[in-house]
């Protein structure tokens, strides 16, 4: 029996109630308890009540306003000026600054002692109509990707590939000493199988500029492209790529938060393809874009990919309390391509008949001539600074060994050190990039060293 046809029951034996004897009444409660499943002493006060329907609608009692309008208008300001806090924060934070609401207000005691005596919930209910206005300019529009991070699955596992097409993507930054504004940021596609790597730079790192930029990379591959495995970044873990993953058959996968080593093979192309080259100066302009563009889609492609041979771990051997690390025959990702039965056959004989035609020397000054023009590019002003080296005779005098400890003559001392921030490739001589002392011979090639060892070279 529902509430609206307990209350036409009350209203049809109500009169009845009232009219009749005791024994009579004894039998009609009984009745509208058993029927209704009240208690006893609430049906007799219904039965005994006025009549149902005909009783006065009573005025609801409300308490008197306590805190005023100065008041409120005070509170929602400090609450602007803190930055939109909860009430309990508010609330903590009202006596911290009271010796400055007083010199900006100018607070009366009585004013005083309300902002003080409020309680969180009553900050609650007072400023809930400001915060219903302020939640869309508070909180923005964008929500975090969490139900999208959650459809993407996590790749951990080692990659037990046979087939080129699976690759690691990964943003490296030119930021240089700032990460205000927009600057270059170099996306790198590495394929786990071939170790084929692409790069290409876009300036700043928006949702749809990723996708146009791996829709390029995915032209320039000679394999289809079949994964794509990328850190949590936002710029990866969005709806426009995770759509034109879907529409291509390309599987999107991610690695854990903050686990560098689920995406490795791409972190050490990170510095081998583009920080050896580049360093940390900050590029944030269309024409050093075009620049880099210009670099990562001619040269510097088919210099990596078909002149360098590189090795790939075959298996670990535990050797006493060693491990024995067991790398397969060195071969440059074109070799290793054309040796794959899913690349693209037109495409393999082209790149190996383009192979035949260049020469890696020429490939190296050309590289050396357009990186040249990129550093020219950078902004200074917010790029790291390349200490200055010390006098000759200050050097001899610090290399002198006195005392004992480090300086022991029987102790062998460092002669040089890791390169200093700022531009690598150019200042600090990284071995992908770099003059000799007398500035006469570019050298191009990775196992070139200087004059002098360096810890990094």
């Amino acid at each position: 029996m529902g509430h609206q046809t307990k209350w036409e029951y009350l209203r049809a034996i109500y009169e009845r109630y009232r009219q009749a004897g005791h024994r009579v009444k004894h039998v009609i409660l009984n009745e509208f308890c058993l029927n209704t499943g009240y208690h006893r002493k609430y049906a007799i006060r219904l039965l005994h009540g006025p009549p149902p329907g005909k009783q006065p609608v009573g005025r609801a009692r409300r308490r008197a306003l306590r805190y005023g309008q100065e008041t409120l208008s005070i509170l929602t300001a400090v609450w602007e000026a803190a930055g939109y806090p909860w009430s309990v924060r508010l609330k903590a934070l009202l006596p911290i600054w009271m010796p400055w609401m007083r010199k900006r207000f100018r607070l009366s005691a009585a004013t005083e002692r309300q902002l003080l005596s409020i309680s969180p919930r009553q900050i609650d209910r007072r400023l809930r109509a400001k915060k219903t206005q302020r939640k869309r300019r508070i909180y923005g529009r964008t929500k975090p990707g969490h139900l999208l991070k959650h459809h993407i699955p996590v790749k951990t596992d080692s990659w037990e590939v046979t087939s080129p097409g699976f690759t690691e993507v990964d943003l490296v930054s030119h930021s240089g000493n700032s990460g205000a504004g927009e600057f270059a940021h170099t996306l790198n596609v590495t394929d786990i199988h071939t170790t084929w790597t692409e790069s290409r730079a876009v300036l700043g790192r928006g949702q749809a500029t990723i996708e146009g930029a791996l829709q390029e990379v995915e032209k320039a591959l000679p394999f289809r492209l079949l994964g794509v495995d990328s850190d949590n970044g936002s710029e990866f873990i969005n709806w426009h790529l995770q759509a034109w993953c879907q529409r291509k058959g390309i599987q999107l996968t991610r690695g854990r938060p903050y686990k560098k080593d689920d995406n490795a093979h791409v972190e050490q192309k990170n510095w081998t393809h583009v920080r050896k080259l580049l360093g940390w100066d900050r590029y944030d302009s269309l024409a050093a874009v075009e620049a880099l563009n210009d670099l990562y889609r001619h040269e510097l492609r088919l210099w990596l990919n078909l002149f360098l041979p590189s090795v790939k771990l075959v298996k670990k051997v535990r050797v006493g309390s060693k491990l024995r690390r067991v790398y397969d025959t060195p071969q440059t990702p074109l070799q290793r391509v054309a040796s794959s039965p899913q690349a693209h056959a037109a495409r393999v004989a082209e790149l190996q008949s383009l192979r035949e035609s260049l020469n890696p020397f020429a490939l190296a000054k050309a590289i050396d001539q357009k990186l040249e023009h990129i550093y020219e590019l950078a902004n200074r002003r917010l790029s790291p600074k390349v200490p200055q080296e010390l006098p000759a005779t200050e050097r001899t005098k610090s290399s002198q060994p006195n005392g004992g400890g480090k300086d022991a003559p029987w102790k062998s001392r460092k002669t040089d050190f890791s390169p200093p921030l700022g531009n690598p490739a150019k200042d600090a001589g990284f071995p992908l990039s770099h003059r000799r002392n007398n500035n006469s011979l570019k050298v191009t090639f990775q196992m070139a060293r200087r004059p002098t060892p360096r810890l990094h070279s």
